[in-house]
C-alpha cells in the first residue's frame, strides 16, 4: 500500500500554514507517524470570537473538517478514494478558552474500511469527535460521514 503523505511532520507544517487554519486560529498540535492520531486545537483569539465573545461555531466545525480524511489518506495510500459525505456539529456549552479535539483512528475502523471496500464497493464510515475546552468540558459534538472507495486498477 502506497501511501499519499510520506512525511506526516512536514504534513502538520502544511495544514498549519494553511489559510483556512491559520486565520481561524487552528493548529494540529500533534500528528502521529502512522497516521492513527491527531490533536487540533483552536485558540480563542479576539478576530474569531463570535458576538457573544467565544468560540465561533464555525472555526469549531473546522477544526475536524480535513482530519479524518487525512488520517485515512495517509493510512490507506492513493489506492482509495476518500472524500467528506456530511457533516454535523451539536453544541453543548459555549467555548470560553482554548478548546481542543482529539481523534483517532483505531486499526479496528480501518480493518472494517478495508473489508468493505476490498472489492471496490462504496463505504461510509461514520466517526464522533469530542470537543473539549482546556478543562476538559465538552463544548461541542461533531459527527462526520466519510466517503471511501478503492481505486479501480488501472
Amino acid at each position: 500500500m502506497k501511501r499519499i503523505f510520506a512525511r506526516p511532520r512536514l504534513l502538520k507544517v502544511l495544514m498549519n500554514c494553511w489559510p483556512p487554519f491559520w486565520g481561524a486560529g487552528i493548529c494540529i498540535e500533534r500528528l502521529s507517524p502512522d497516521y492513527r492520531y491527531c490533536r487540533v486545537r483552536l485558540s480563542l483569539r479576539w478576530w474569531n470570537r463570535n458576538a457573544n465573545r467565544t468560540q465561533y461555531g464555525g472555526s469549531l466545525f473546522s477544526m475536524t473538517d480535513p482530519v479524518y480524511s487525512m488520517l485515512l489518506m495517509g493510512s490507506l495510500g492513493e489506492d482509495y478514494y476518500i472524500w467528506d459525505r456530511a457533516a454535523s456539529i451539536t453544541f453543548l456549552k459555549p467555548g470560553l478558552s482554548r478548546v481542543y479535539a482529539d481523534i483517532h483512528l483505531s486499526q479496528e475502523r480501518l480493518d472494517e474500511i478495508l473489508s468493505a471496500t476490498q472489492d471496490g464497493h462504496k463505504h461510509f464510515p461514520q466517526f464522533r469527535i469530542n470537543i473539549i475546552d482546556e478543562e476538559g468540558t465538552l463544548i461541542a459534538e461533531v459527527e462526520r460521514t466519510l466517503y471511501v472507495r478503492k481505486k479501480r486498477a488501472s
